[in-house]
């Protein structure tokens, strides 16, 4: 078959425009710039973005694989709305992910990698004594990318970077603040931090699971 002729050249720009229509659409909902269940039409955002629909379409369904977009076919497209009834299920999926991401990474962080995570985690901690909840979530999820890149392992990075933001929009629901205690959640971000700096994957995937109300050997929940 002959080879057509300018392919590369011509997939490449479209991968590019379609991933940056991505970027800003998680934006927009993870900043509420889109309210959870607020309707998305194709041709504002075209208009919005100045892009054709191609790749608004292409975007649009990776959010709803994510999690942040709901898709009803011929009924709606709208923003994921946080249900009460899936934050508990949410937190323990999250909680096993993200113990997998430290459990492989913190064996090969060098040194210095480990004592910045935990500076982060304690300022983090610190944070969530103060009340600043919404500031913490929006950092956790940009740091545990960057732990699970970290780890070496690209599916594993590869699969933290498609599922952690629908996930932790699903936290977002009302019943979740009511889960969290800050002072008893700081202590584990301070005490995940230290775990790490230790070298210690075993005691940090400990202190996540706690963190996630993760199931102990017996069955019941980790109380934070």
């Amino acid at each position: 078959m002959p080879v057509p002729s300018g392919g590369p050249e011509t997939k490449a720009p479209r991968t590019l425009l379609k991933d940056t229509v991505l970027a800003r659409l998680r934006e927009a909902i993870l900043d509420g710039t889109f309210e959870p269940g607020e309707r998305l039409y194709d041709d504002q955002i075209e208009e919005w973005l100045g892009v054709s629909r191609t790749p608004v379409r292409d975007a649009v369904n990776e959010l709803a694989r994510a999690g942040l977009v709901e898709m009803a076919p011929n009924r709606y497209t709208r923003v994921a709305i946080p249900r009460d009834e899936d934050v508990v299920h949410a937190l323990q999926t999250l909680g096993v992910l993200l113990g997998g991401v430290v459990r492989s990474a913190v064996p090969v962080l060098a040194p210095e990698r480990r004592k910045a995570l935990q500076e982060e985690f304690a300022a983090q901690a610190a944070q969530l004594r103060k009340g600043e909840t919404a500031a913490v979530d929006r950092a956790s999820v940009a740091l545990w990318r960057s732990i699970a890149r970290d780890s070496g392992n690209p599916l594993l990075a590869h699969l933290c970077e498609q599922t952690i933001d629908g996930l932790a929009f699903r936290l977002r629901a009302p019943s979740a603040a009511a889960r969290l205690d800050p002072d008893a959640h700081a202590a584990l971000y301070e005490t995940l931090g230290e775990r790490i700096a230790a070298g210690d994957a075993t005691g940090a995937e400990a202190a996540v699971s706690a963190l996630h109300l993760l199931p102990t050997g017996d069955g019941s929940p980790v109380a934070p």
